[in-house]
């Protein structure tokens, strides 16, 4: 304990420079309190993968824990040959792949409906207006929803290129695909997504009296 607590205190500009493979090498000899550091750097990126395939708040934080118990666990069988991150985001996918199989044999089907917390960057609400602040939130809502929709498949790929920024090496790496099918999925995700807010819009009545008149 005496020892996680020392190591704990590594923080500041000392951690922050710190590179992945020597955070995990010092965690693996003994400074427990290290693997913090890993935590906060991929949390975004391990919730954006995992919540590629779960839709239940419960279920992602379920799985992003299991990721992290079984990734420290394995911890000593990083090697360095991929990024820190993408090692760690296929732990998390693999970890939501069997909380899926599990689901799908107890015919639990995840809620479509559930909004996706911490998509992307959005632009500084402060200096929004209430209308522009509900219009920004509509169309997040209506992003969301529409992501959400996507197959599977598509949908980690879209979620990983373009709302976490990963690189299509990188994503390929994740997802165990070719960069060839990542670029194809994507440009298929990205139609799709067009075509289902295309089809919103399109329905939606154009200056419909009442909300801001």
């Amino acid at each position: 304990e005496k020892g996680m607590e020392a190591s704990g205190r590594t923080s500041g500009p000392q951690a922050a420079t710190m590179a992945d493979s020597e955070v995990v090498q010092r965690v693996v000899h003994g400074e427990k309190g290290l693997y913090e550091i890993l935590m906060r750097r991929y949390n975004q990126t391990l919730f954006r993968a995992v919540r590629s395939y779960l839709h239940k708040e419960e279920d992602v934080q379920d799985a992003m824990q299991d990721t992290y118990l079984k990734a420290y666990a394995k911890l000593d069988q990083f090697k360095g040959e991929a990024a820190f991150s993408t090692w760690l985001v296929r732990i998390g996918i693999n970890e939501a792949l069997q909380q899926l199989r599990k689901a799908r044999m107890m015919r639990v089907h995840a809620d479509p409906d559930v909004r996706m917390e911490q998509l992307g960057q959005l632009p500084d609400t402060g200096a929004m207006n209430p209308e522009q602040r509900t219009i920004q939130g509509e169309h997040r809502k209506l992003l969301e929803q529409a992501i959400d929709k996507l197959p599977e498949g598509y949908r980690a790929v879209y979620m990983l290129r373009e709302v976490e920024g990963m690189n299509v090496a990188e994503t390929a790496q994740c997802l165990d695909l070719s960069e060839s099918n990542v670029k194809v999925r994507l440009h298929r995700a990205k139609d799709m997504l067009k075509e289902a807010i295309w089809k919103h819009h399109a329905e939606a009545p154009a200056f419909e009296f009442g909300n801001s008149h």
